[in-house]
């Protein structure tokens, strides 16, 4: 249960171990105790804006309903759901308790955190990371400096632009181009009209749709099928529980083999574990060969 005006007090403060800077400016500034979410507002008001993070880290969400126009502010902690009518623009940090939702952009110059979804009307930006504990629906584009943790689905209209590792819970849809520094890791289905573009290793629990290249630094994998209009090429293996099928080439890195049919009995092969592509690849290891794919 969040802490109310009344037991919100240094003796309750300090029962979360807090360190001894933040102890001391608490009790400078808030020795009768104080309301949970004045508090997160003075800590950022004076800079102490890693501190307001840990307090909404011990002390956790509330119902509280947040609802501006639009916000340009050096950082925004707010325990509840952020509602902006337009876009939210921030030096540092946004982070809610529950819900992110904007009708414009969302732009912070380190991280965006949610608890529960983020939703923006137009792009969203990060100098850092992007977490949500929920969804992530972005009616743009999408571009992080830092890693993107999503705890559902991300569905994104435009280009995603990922510098660090990139994971989501639930479905990923992408109307346009993919392209991740770090590993990919989606637990579920990996759509994207565009191409897929990873320098680390790309795992999609089920499967994998691209509408253009597909290539990985590392390992290539999915649960079921693997998909993509123009070639697949992985510097390590490239392994498909179901089929897999490249309109152009289809290659594993140097020593690495392909494999099509991992999670599907021998006998299936030929209807469900079908390898296409220009030419037959090199270490095609299982699965069965169907020649050129017409896509």
């Amino acid at each position: 249960m969040s802490p109310t005006t009344m037991d919100f007090t240094t003796k309750f403060v300090r029962s979360k171990n807090p360190c001894a800077q933040g102890y001391r400016w608490f009790v400078r500034n808030h020795q009768e105790g104080g309301d949970y979410q004045q508090v997160l507002d003075a800590l950022v008001e004076a800079g102490r804006i890693d501190d307001a993070c840990w307090l909404l880290n011990q002390f956790g969400p509330t119902d509280a309903v947040l609802k501006l126009d639009a916000v340009e502010a050096e950082a925004l902690v707010f325990a509840g759901s952020i509602e902006v009518r337009g876009g939210i623009e921030v030096n540092s940090l946004v982070r809610a308790g529950r819900s992110i939702r904007a009708g414009g952009g969302i732009r912070a110059g380190r991280t965006i955190i949610a608890g529960e979804d983020i939703q923006a009307g137009a792009a969203i930006r990060s100098g850092d990371t992007l977490e949500s504990g929920g969804d992530i629906l972005c009616e743009m584009s999408i571009e992080t400096l830092g890693a993107i943790r999503c705890g559902g689905g991300l569905r994104a209209l435009w280009d995603v632009t990922c510098g660090g590792k990139f994971d989501a819970v639930d479905k990923v849809l992408v109307g346009q181009d993919l392209v991740v520094e770090g590993a990919i890791a989606c637990g579920k289905d990996l759509h994207v009209r565009g191409a897929i573009t990873g320098s680390d290793s790309i795992h999609a629990r089920q499967g994998i749709l691209c509408g253009a290249s597909l290539r990985c630094a590392l390992h290539l994998e999915a649960g079921l099928g693997i998909k993509a209009t123009d070639s697949i090429i992985a510097g390590g293996s490239i392994r498909a529980g179901e089929s897999l099928s490249a309109g152009h080439e289809l290659r594993a890195g140097p020593g690495y083999g392909v494999f099509a049919g991992l999670c599907v009995q021998h006998e299936a092969w030929e209807a469900s574990a079908m390898v296409s592509a220009s030419v037959r690849p090199e270490r095609l290891m299982s699965g069965c060969w169907a020649g050129a794919c017409l896509v």
